[in-house]
């Protein structure tokens, strides 16, 4: 593909003479000039209002904060250009080459239309029209986006010893399935009726390892008759042969590697392990069907005759055995249920991140209910509350960032007795667990003194509450990661894991106030004005940030990110063998 920078590159800095192409290639680089006018061609460029907001926004922000891609342009332009230019005197190699590309250009190009033909249009009539299933190529556009996939190995196949099977008789490529990049592997039934042959076992495992490798989800459209018999020996006994895509199959499980398969025809034998050990498995009523053997070899070995539906039909696998999770009327039904769930597993939040700006509060009054934040910054918006109806004013539960687990523990109105003893049972249960903490911390300013003996005792209790959340903090051996997203006043800011509880980061937004007391709380009396102009301008988040009290300000957008590198950095102390003895290093 070229990309604007080579448009770019090929229009404004060609030499002025006539450049080495034949006269058929010339139209070429009109187009190119089309498409870089603009882009690059005078030398002060008119700049559009949001191009002159990004340049302001990227000296404005930290490095950490500006996108890759502004990075990258930023710095290509700088790189030297190279010199395209072909000498005369290579004109003769450059003539020979191209003849030769042209060949093999058109080579390809016919082996490619080969292939896309599947068994031929003969199979592909009885494929379609008898046993009325979808052509592999159209349940492809049913279940991936709607944009170019990368197919793998299309020519695999071709000039075998025990002849031609296209394609290898599968296809496999990584596309997008909701946004989530998928490798996927799709028998094709038109070739040799679906059969297995050892090329076809060497695609799948090549498949398999690109997942692993990748860690992609998988998704597998099952349409086979088992094994070509004749080449057994080249199909079954040995460590890489058709066992090891079952093996693969528990073991990219076992990684933590989502995998879906569709039961789309008949799957015998072999094929029929494919979807049973996938995590999640459809089947498609009337054409998808599941069994070691079929119903021709049931007649031979008992004389009794069972119809393929109920020997392994939808129904039976969906309603009996189990072997099936979602039963599907018909193929466009079942690949919407893969395209659900591959949803779940999408990690981005389903709110925008913009909108903490707007949950960001200006002072506690302005405060709305934390799990809105917690909604924008969570995998999938996730979230597994514990003791949700229990002490209501701290929320705590389990969620993902980025594919971390973590615990969280936000802060959702004043610190009370239940919602202090909450916390501390639930930051037991992570520390024993071994799950980093996430520390969301608005605490509320100081609050009014008891007036009566019953306030007193509540009073009394509460702060009893709060030692045992503060000393389960302390003694927490988990990571902790602290974000202050509006106030962090008073003894609660210590039980919400400030900054003298060492949290591995502390992180402030910058609507963030940070004292012992909230200034707008004092009276306007002449004494204390002096006072609280003071606290107002001491509780800011920069005044804080300026005297180290934190490990900076984020951008409220940005706090998933941030949250995500911590976790990563946080997460490689897993994998360093700490010594029983310590000593520093002797230098000579």
């Amino acid at each position: 593909m070229w990309n604007n920078l080579t448009f770019c590159s090929v229009c404004k800095l060609a030499p002025k003479p006539t450049p080495l192409l034949l006269p058929r290639f010339l139209p070429l680089a009109h187009v190119f000039k089309r498409r870089c006018k603009g882009l690059g061609g005078s030398k002060h460029p008119a700049q559009t209002p949001q191009n002159e907001g990004l340049k302001r926004t990227s000296s404005l922000l930290p490095a950490r904060l500006v996108s890759s891609k502004a990075k990258c342009r930023r710095y290509a332009k700088t790189y030297p250009v190279l010199d395209g230019r072909v000498l005369s005197v290579y004109r003769h190699v450059f003539e020979e080459n191209l003849r030769n590309s042209e060949a093999v250009v058109k080579r390809y190009s016919e082996l490619l239309e080969l292939v896309s033909k599947g068994g031929g249009e003969n199979a592909i009539l009885r494929h379609t029209q008898r046993n009325k299933k979808l052509f592999v190529r159209e349940r492809l556009k049913l279940l991936l986006d709607d944009e170019s996939f990368l197919e793998l190995s299309p020519l695999a196949g071709l000039n075998m010893p025990y002849g031609d099977v296209p394609a290898a008789g599968c296809l496999t490529g990584v596309g997008k399935i909701c946004g989530v990049w998928c490798i996927f592997t799709a028998n094709d039934a038109t070739v040799k009726g679906g059969t297995i042959y050892p090329i076809g076992v060497k695609k799948q495992l090549r498949a398999q390892e690109i997942a692993m490798q990748n860690r992609l989800l998988s998704v597998y459209l099952v349409d086979s008759g088992g094994a070509f018999l004749p080449l057994q020996s080249e199909l079954f006994p040995d460590k890489s042969h058709g066992g090891r895509v079952f093996y693969n199959e528990a073991i990219m499980s076992a990684m933590k590697i989502p995998q879906v398969a569709v039961v789309c025809g008949s799957c015998v034998a072999g094929g029929a392990y494919v979807p049973t050990m996938a995590e999640e498995a459809v089947i498609i009523d009337k054409i998808g069907t599941l069994f070691l053997a079929g119903p021709p070899l049931v007649k031979a070995a008992t004389g009794e005759y069972v119809s393929p539906e109920d020997l392994g039909g939808a129904k039976l696998h969906s309603k009996v055995s189990g072997c099936s999770d979602h039963f599907a009327s018909s193929e466009k039904e079942a690949y919407e249920c893969v395209r659900n769930v591959i949803s779940t597993l999408n990690y981005d939040p389903l709110y925008s991140s913009d909108e903490l700006l707007g949950l960001a509060p200006q002072d506690y009054r302005c405060t709305l209910p934390v799990k809105l934040i917690l909604s924008r910054l969570l995998d999938g918006s996730r979230f597994q509350e514990f003791k949700a109806d229990y002490g209501t004013t701290l929320v705590t539960g389990f969620g993902h960032v980025e594919g971390h687990l973590v615990g969280v523990v936000a802060s959702n109105g004043e610190l009370t007795h239940d919602a202090s003893l909450k916390g501390s049972h639930f930051v037991q249960l992570c520390s024993h667990r071994s799950i980093p903490i996430l520390f969301f911390q608005n605490t509320a300013p100081h609050a009014a003194e008891p007036t009566s003996i019953s306030q007193a005792e509540a009073h009394s209790n509460r702060l009893k509450a709060q030692a045992s959340m503060m000393a389960a903090v302390a003694c927490a051996s988990v990571p902790k990661i602290t974000i202050v997203i509006g106030g962090c006043y008073g003894s609660e800011s210590y039980v919400m894991c400030g900054r003298s509880f060492s949290p591995n980061f502390l992180f402030l937004w910058p609507n963030a106030r940070v004292a012992l007391v909230d200034s707008r709380h004092l009276t306007n009396e002449s004494e204390l004005k002096h006072l609280k102009q003071r606290l107002e301008e001491e509780s800011s988040a920069f005044y804080s940030s300026a005297r180290l009290w934190d490990d900076g300000i984020i951008l409220p957008q940005n706090t998933r990110k941030v949250i995500a590198q911590c976790l990563q950095i946080i997460e490689q102390q897993k994998y360093q063998v700490v010594p029983s003895y310590q000593h520093p290093v002797l230098r000579m």
